[in-house]
């Protein structure tokens, strides 16, 4: 099953190195895939849970390892134009990533093309039988 770090979170959630840009380069380094949100603005493309904090490149979100979660429409319409791993969503229960992969809201059903988001310690006592999970506790 695939592990992915929910903004770079591995060991609960920390909001000084969530969706930085050099926390988030470490960790794909070690092979681990990270979720982030990713904004576009006039001045250009930023990572940011709640507002574009952290300025990048075009290029840093091509990433394989990166499931990039678009948080205003310019920049959906940018990754998606670029073929980079994204999607967009607030409240629904589903949504399907720009790759085909369902990307699933907490406490929702999960099928074999699932990645469902679940930020609590205790995720794998839940047993997912889907294709991965987005978490902020890996360790």
């Amino acid at each position: 099953m695939l592990v992915i770090s929910h903004r770079g979170n591995i060991c609960g959630i920390n909001v000084n190195t969530e969706n930085n840009p050099r926390h988030i380069s470490e960790l794909l380094n070690a092979n681990i895939p990270v979720e982030i949100d990713v904004w576009l603005t006039a001045d250009g493309v930023y990572l940011g849970h709640d507002i574009p904090t952290y300025k990048v490149t075009l290029d840093y979100l091509k990433n394989t390892r990166l499931w990039c979660h678009a948080k205003n429409i310019n920049a959906l319409e940018l990754m998606l134009a670029y073929d980079i791993n994204c999607f967009w969503h607030q409240s629904d229960d589903f949504t399907i990533t720009s790759k085909g992969v369902i990307w699933t809201y907490p406490g929702k059903p999960v099928c074999k093309n699932s990645i469902i988001v679940d930020t609590a310690k205790d995720w794998r006592d839940k047993r997912y039988s889907c294709l991965g999970v987005c978490v902020d506790y890996i360790d």
